[in-house]
């Protein structure tokens, strides 16, 4: 078995934490601080351009010290270089899990099978930087001789999330390229991106691994059927592009060879942006973007692999949701950044970290007796304290919350970024602090309020305070800092999983919605009822075919 099986709250560091638990579960964050004046020092982790303040978490040093007893007792250094080999620790699915490796620098080794796949690994980033390289600079045309100016990403899940986040995060970055993500099956999804464009000027990248998702087909050949309206068959060459294993079926497409991108079955689709799925973030913000976002990653990795763990970045982060997942029972996590740019990076983690660690069956395939993967959910702030902020300020549920800001604006408006950080700094300090009744009454002082009044209001104004936050500060959005952001959360999945004891890479929980889906389309299509179904199902069948 690749990695150690072993059920975390048998362990004696389990055992530890639940009495360290017992003890300080009651304690306000600021007492904490009060009581020990190197706090924000002592937790807060300086690293290139990032600086992370755990400080303002319910956690003492002991904590920390004994989170990461659980994690060596669980064995995560062996699994974290493992995961770096290339080991098959994917083992459901008999798969390494290698998003690392393209990352890697020519000259590292990562050994599938005996062979070294680094080599290919660059070959393929080669291949995708004169392809992006031919079309930004206008030597790669449409059929009718005119320069590309849209292209149109057909794709869904990991083949559509990353490259859209990404995309949508850099647009500081973007080049004269306009770029569009089609992935819901929803017909009137397509239809909306398609009619804004010129065909002669539109390249399309299908992207699916199999080439044989049912979402990306669907829209795939709907749109060439759209395309075909105006052009000739053999203008698809042209203007469609794939990321695919699948070359018969591509070329059946249409497609030529040249212009299939390959990838590899030890890259999850969650995490694989930094694949040739990426082509669409290549084509949006240049080649080079492309490359710094994954040297940015590449840092992380080196970061994750090497640091000792009370240093360590994702490591902490992880043990830090096993902590309020797991003691305080807190089932959700805010994603907040103060940045418009990260409008999509909270819906991006909602599938890297719910799809990876929404599991109920441990390694050994036995049914867990404890709580595993989290709810992730969030917005850019300062949208965001005018919406859900309320229940995490006043609300009964216990909600940590990752708060990221960028200490420079790209366009250097000073002043509305000011504005923007010192809602972030405010933040988190009153998340922390709250407001007593003292503070309260005092604010009611000068007003022209009877003591009655004053009285019947001061309990709605209070606030308990002592919410954790995490705060992650970072110089600058680049694509590389981008690319460090991302591999941060990627290495916290798999930390979690380690001690979780679940497999991570794997995603049967999508597989059978898929499989009873088709059989339903069946029915729709051949107006056929023999199908068993519940009551239920069978009645909104019914009445959907009755009316539509």
């Amino acid at each position: 078995m690749a990695l150690k099986a072993t059920n975390p709250t048998t362990t004696k560091s389990w055992k530890k934490l639940q009495s360290h638990f017992d003890e300080i579960k009651s304690k306000h964050l600021k007492d904490l601080f009060n009581s020990d004046a190197q706090r924000a020092k002592d937790l807060t982790v300086k690293w290139e351009d990032f600086y992370v303040d755990f400080s303002k978490n319910r956690v003492t040093k002991e904590t920390l010290d004994l989170l990461i007893e659980l994690a060596n007792e669980l064995d995560l250094k062996d699994a974290i270089s493992k995961h770096f080999d290339g080991d098959i620790i994917n083992e459901t699915e008999g798969r390494a899990v290698l998003h690392t490796a393209l990352r890697a620098p020519k000259n590292a080794t990562v050994l599938v099978d005996g062979e070294n796949v680094i080599p290919e690994v660059h070959d393929v980033k080669k291949k995708i930087e004169n392809f992006t390289n031919s079309v930004v600079s206008g030597n790669h045309k449409g059929f009718t001789g005119n320069a590309i100016t849209d292209v149109v990403n057909i794709g869904i899940g990991g083949s559509d999330l990353g490259p859209a986040m990404v995309v949508d995060s850099l647009q500081y970055y973007k080049n004269q390229l306009t770029t569009h993500f089609v992935s819901n099956v929803d017909g009137d999804h397509y239809q909306e991106i398609i009619k804004h464009l010129n065909p002669e000027t539109t390249l399309f990248v299908i992207v699916s691994k199999t080439f044989t998702t049912q979402e990306t087909l669907s829209n795939a050949n709907s749109i060439r059927s759209w395309f075909l309206e105006s052009q000739p068959k053999e203008a698809v060459a042209n203007h469609f592009v794939a990321v695919s294993t699948n070359i018969d079926s591509v070329k059946n497409f249409g497609i030529d060879e040249a212009n299939i991108f390959p990838m590899k079955d030890w890259v999850g689709g969650r995490f694989s942006l930094w694949s040739a799925v990426g082509l669409s973030i290549s084509l949006a913000v240049g080649y080079d973007n492309f490359h710094s976002l994954l040297e940015g990653a590449h840092k992380m990795d080196k970061h994750f692999k090497t640091s000792d763990f009370d240093v360590n970045i994702p490591v902490i982060s992880a043990l830090l949701t096993v902590w309020y997942n797991n003691f305080f029972e807190a089932e959700s996590e805010a994603i907040i950044p103060y940045t418009q740019y990260l409008n999509q990076f909270a819906t991006y983690l909602q599938q890297g970290i719910m799809e990876s660690n929404g599991k109920s069956v441990d390694r050994n395939g036995n049914k867990v007796n404890y709580q595993t993967g989290t709810l992730i959910w969030g917005e850019p702030g300062t949208n965001s304290q005018h919406a859900f902020f309320q229940l995490i300020h006043q609300g009964t549920k216990l909600i940590p919350a990752d708060f990221i800001g960028f200490v420079e604006s790209l366009y250097g408006n000073n002043d509305h970024h000011d504005k923007l950080m010192s809602n972030y700094f405010a933040q988190t300090e009153a998340l922390m602090n709250g407001k007593i009744e003292a503070e309260v009454m005092a604010e009611f002082k000068g007003q022209s309020l009877s003591q009655e009044a004053i009285n019947k209001l001061t309990p709605f104004k209070v606030f308990d305070g002592n919410k954790p936050t995490t705060s992650l500060l970072i110089q600058k959005l680049t694509p590389e800092s981008l690319g460090k952001l991302i591999a941060m959360y990627e290495h916290k999945i798999f930390v979690q999983g380690v001690i979780w004891n679940i497999y991570s890479y794997d995603q049967f929980g999508v597989e059978l919605g898929k499989q009873l889906a088709k059989s339903i389309l069946k029915e729709l299509k051949e107006d056929d009822s023999s199908s068993n179904h519940d009551a239920s199902t069978q009645s909104l069948v019914a009445f959907y075919k009755e009316n539509c």
